[in-house]
């Protein structure tokens, strides 16, 4: 009976030792790996060479890079002659990257590859191993739709920012609704929705905003549809209307200075009080835009510049003519950019913002004439921009039936009230 349970015991330890082999056998297993994949970037395998990953830095230059790395000067101005059509070699801006691909074998490492990245999707290459060439590619980038919404509570760039959004959303809207809504006096509790799509390379890396198919924007209780829509598929003529076909884009842009960093520091008023002339009543025929000095001042409307000159406390200005019954003018300017007699487009650069003639600050004081007198922009029913052509309405109903479903959908978030402190007795 004891010899049996010797044999027993004898016959489990050999099962144990076997299978705690099998596991180990089956761990190692486990453990081998395959090899990892041959990395792969701007077409080439980077595995075939040495590769060197910098910054362009202040007073870098092409030359002085690829000198560095031990590329003659000869070699270096065949290299700019040969690829000048393609790429100038003097645009290489500081803080840019750029890559070397060099020699493997080669106890100096000498490139054979100069590749430089201007933004984050496209690179410049310039091959010159044997003979010379250069090209210019993109990456591949994945488009993404993305839904949002949100309240304002101080101001558009604060709701987009608290959202975790790019702020190019906030130049895109000012854009939009550059004509139908005034962004210098949004209302706390006023809503926006969007339906945007942004740009990844790799899925993962985000690189910007595409760009708004649609838009919602509830100001002072009125609702605001923007929908995205091509009318000319020949030019890439792209514009945005509302609901009813209706062109968002009126005759005059709402102010004569980008939204970014602008404010509206004194508004039209016949019956302003002034300080500086003892609390007198001094009528104000302008609206004030305050603005960093240097800051763009843009054509309200297209038309032709009819002054141009620096004059008492008008300072630098410039007057344009839009028609028989519209006039515009621009006060204050650092510097004029337009000469009288030149026709200028909506939008066009006309000068810069400074502080010149009789002015506290820098600003542009944007005054508005019709019929030869001056009157609040703000209050005009200025005209509208040219409706979509009517062959178009039918398919554009069509394109935004689905958008607007979709941007009705859209939940709007109420920021909520911070319940009240009860004190404890």
């Amino acid at each position: 009976m004891r010899i049996g349970k010797i044999i027993l015991l004898t016959l489990l330890l050999v099962g144990f030792y076997a299978c705690n082999s099998d596991a180990k056998k089956e761990k190692e297993t486990v453990l081998i790996q395959a090899p990892a994949p041959d990395p792969m970037e701007f077409g080439f395998h980077l595995n075939d060479y040495v590769v060197i990953k910098d910054t362009v830095r202040n007073g870098d230059s092409f030359g002085e890079i690829l000198q560095k790395n031990n590329i003659g000067y000869s070699k270096i101005f065949q290299i700019a002659e040969k690829t000048k059509d393609t790429f100038d070699i003097r645009r290489l801006v500081a803080g840019k990257p750029y890559t070397l691909l060099c020699t493997k074998g080669d106890s100096l490492q000498r490139p054979e590859c100069f590749i430089y990245q201007p933004n984050s999707i496209d690179y410049v290459v310039i091959k010159f191993k044997d003979s010379i060439n250069a090209y210019t590619e993109s990456k591949p980038v994945k488009i993404v739709e993305r839904e949002t919404s949100g309240v304002i509570t101080s101001s558009l760039s604060g709701a987009i920012d608290e959202a975790g959004l790019s702020q190019k959303l906030v130049a895109d809207m000012s854009d939009i609704y550059a004509w139908t809504i005034d962004f210098f006096r949004l209302q706390k509790g006023d809503q926006y929705k969007l339906v945007f799509t942004e740009k990844y390379i790799n899925d993962t890396t985000f690189v910007g905003v595409d760009k708004i198919k649609a838009a919602y924007f509830k100001h002072n209780g009125e609702p605001f549809y923007a929908f995205e829509f091509e009318t000319d598929s020949v030019k890439q003529i792209v514009d945005y209307y509302d609901e009813n076909a209706k062109n968002l884009r009126r005759a005059f842009l709402k102010a004569p200075v980008v939204f970014k960093n602008v404010r509206i520091s004194s508004r039209y008023n016949l019956r302003r009080r002034i300080k500086l002339y003892g609390n007198r009543i001094r009528a104000h025929k302008g609206t004030d835009f305050a603005a960093p000095r240097g800051t763009a001042i843009i054509s309200t409307a297209n038309g032709v510049v009819v002054e141009s000159a620096r004059r008492g406390g008008n300072g630098n200005y410039v007057k344009i003519k839009h028609n028989s019954t519209y006039s515009t003018q621009y006060l204050h300017m650092k510097k004029r950019k337009v000469k009288v007699g030149e026709f200028v487009k909506q939008g066009d650069v006309i000068g810069w913002v400074g502080m010149t003639g009789n002015t506290s600050g820098p600003h542009v004081c944007y005054r508005f004439w019709k019929n030869g007198r001056q009157v609040d922009p703000f209050k005009q029913k200025l005209p509208d921009a040219d409706p979509i052509d009517s062959t178009l309405k039918e398919s554009y109903l069509k394109h935004i039936k689905p958008l607007k479903i979709q941007v009705d959908g859209i939940e709007v978030k109420l920021p909520q009230e911070e319940a009240p402190i009860t004190a404890i007795n």
